[in-house]
């Protein structure tokens, strides 16, 4: 599991290999991903945009750029928290992934909040640091 905190935001990220979805043979991993963000802080915000950048083991990088998250663009009040799945499939059996999330603050300010990197790591590969 991998966390990080930003302006009293926590993205929390834990990674899980999809065997059944992937076909090693023909070059296609997939990965899901569950991803937790929580308000820490004493005002509700809202998550308006999503940034990812996803690097395969040979150094290809895809970003994705888009409004919110699985379709939807969360507010939350203080204390409370999002949750949501996601995927992505490589070509390579590992990889990373680094990301952010602009969100507005009831005031109207926006920010950046950043997404942990986190480590796509299947079987068919030995481990290792991305």
């Amino acid at each position: 599991m991998y966390s990080e905190t930003t302006q009293a935001i926590r993205v929390t990220v834990k990674p899980t290999y999809l065997d059944d979805q992937s076909a090693p043979a023909d070059n296609h991993y997939v990965w899901a991903y569950e991803v937790e963000i929580s308000n820490l802080g004493q005002e509700e915000v809202q998550l308006l945009n999503r940034h990812w950048q996803i690097t395969d083991s040979l150094g290809r990088v895809q970003e994705v750029r888009g409004p919110g998250v699985v379709g939807e663009q969360p507010r939350l009040a203080p204390g409370e928290s999002f949750e949501y799945t996601s995927g992505t499939p490589l070509a390579t059996p590992s990889g990373i992934m680094v990301g952010s999330y602009e969100m507005q603050s009831a005031s109207g300010r926006r920010f950046d909040v950043a997404v942990p990197a986190f480590s796509l790591d299947s079987p068919y590969q030995p481990k290792q640091l991305n």
